[in-house]
Order: C-alpha cells, then structure tokens, then sequence
C-alpha cells in the first residue's frame, strides 16, 4: 500500500522549488535504480546523462519547448540511446556476464552469436527504435522510484533532441537523446499538486483472464 500512495502522491510537477536541491545520497539512489532496470536481453542500450548545472539547465530551457521545469529543476536526467550497438558491443556484455557469474563459454556462446547474428540484420534506425523503447522502460521505473523517494519529476517528450545531442556533442559519444525528466522538489504554489488524479476505473484498463 505505500507504494500506491506513492503513485498517488506523484504527478506532473508543473513547478519546482529553486531552492530545494536533492542530496547526493538520494541521487545515488536514484542512479542505482537507473542501472537496475530491465532491459531487453539486459544490454542496456540507454545511458542517463545528469545535468545540475543552473547556468546550464537555463540554457536549455529554449530547446525544451520553453518548459520553465528545466531551469527550476534541481537535476535534468536526460535518457540516450547508444547508437553503437553492435558485435563489439554485445562481446562485451557477454564477457561481463562471464565475469560476474562464472558463466562457462559453452553456455553462452550459442546465444551470443544468435544476438550478434540478429543486430548485424538490423538497420541503424531499427536499433535506435529498439533502444528508444528501453528508455521508455528506464523513464518508467524512475519515475516509480522518485515517487518511492518522494521526489517530484516530469517526464517529457516535448523537447529538440536534435538541439540537445548538438549541445552535449552526444554524437561524439555515441549517443542520442531520447527523453528528459526534470526532478526535485514541488513548489508551494504549484496548483496541480493538490488535484485529483484523473484515471480510468480498474475495470477500464484491466483484462483478467482466469
């Protein structure tokens, strides 16, 4: 139950407190949590660039469809995808699997090759698609454990990715912009934070099978 108090309490914080900034011991939490989320076959395709720099976030107000949340924010997460999925890239992760669980080659080698085999068919634009959904899953878990942690977010798609991978060179590192989620801590005077959720009822939106 306190965890559906928690999705009750969330929303999309519409105004931060400038002055409120999370702790250092909350933000390792925070990007745990990020590290720990499903990913299909666990590559883990997305990487979270934290932005915290005020100077910085202002900056980038513009290019985020003037949403004021970017600047006020304590911290922008900003979810890339690794545009350089390939056979080294999968190697890679299958050496680390090797490395944590003491996997014996015999045992992966087959599947390697199948992921190694299914990649090299795809497009650059069929991977990036792919990689975007694992960012969607990461966005959903964070915002999950924000509201655990009782920190505010707003998750959004209306910003210029194109715009924010030139300002962080990401195509230098491989990478491209996905989503953004602003986090930190509601303002007094956010009206929207004491509104009623609006949801379906459950039998709207479940189908149970039995």
């Amino acid at each position: 139950m306190e965890i559906i108090k928690a999705l009750k309490w969330r929303y999309a914080t519409k105004k931060f407190d400038i002055n409120k900034i999370i702790s250092n011991d909350t933000l390792q939490v925070l990007k745990e949590s990020f590290n720990l989320t499903a990913s299909s076959y666990g590559l883990q395709p997305v990487k979270l660039i934290i932005v915290s720099n005020k100077s910085t976030l202002k900056e980038l107000v513009p290019i985020s469809s003037n949403q004021q949340q970017i600047g006020q924010a304590s911290h922008l997460f900003i979810f890339c995808v690794d545009t350089n999925v390939n056979e080294a890239y999968i190697r890679t992760y299958f050496e680390n699997i090797k490395s944590i669980r003491n996997t014996p080659e015999a045992t992966l080698s087959s599947f390697r090759e199948s992921l190694i085999s299914g990649f090299e068919r795809k497009s650059s634009d069929d991977i990036f698609n792919w990689g975007a959904k694992q960012a969607y899953l990461a966005l959903g878990n964070m915002l999950t454990v924000c509201a655990i942690q009782k920190i505010d977010s707003c998750p959004m798609e209306g910003f210029d990715p194109v715009a924010y991978d030139n300002y962080f060179n990401l195509k230098e590192l491989g990478l491209r912009s996905v989503l953004v989620l602003p986090i930190g801590y509601r303002a007094g005077e956010d009206v929207f934070a004491n509104m009623k959720k609006v949801r379906k009822d459950l039998k709207d939106s479940i189908i149970e099978i039995k």
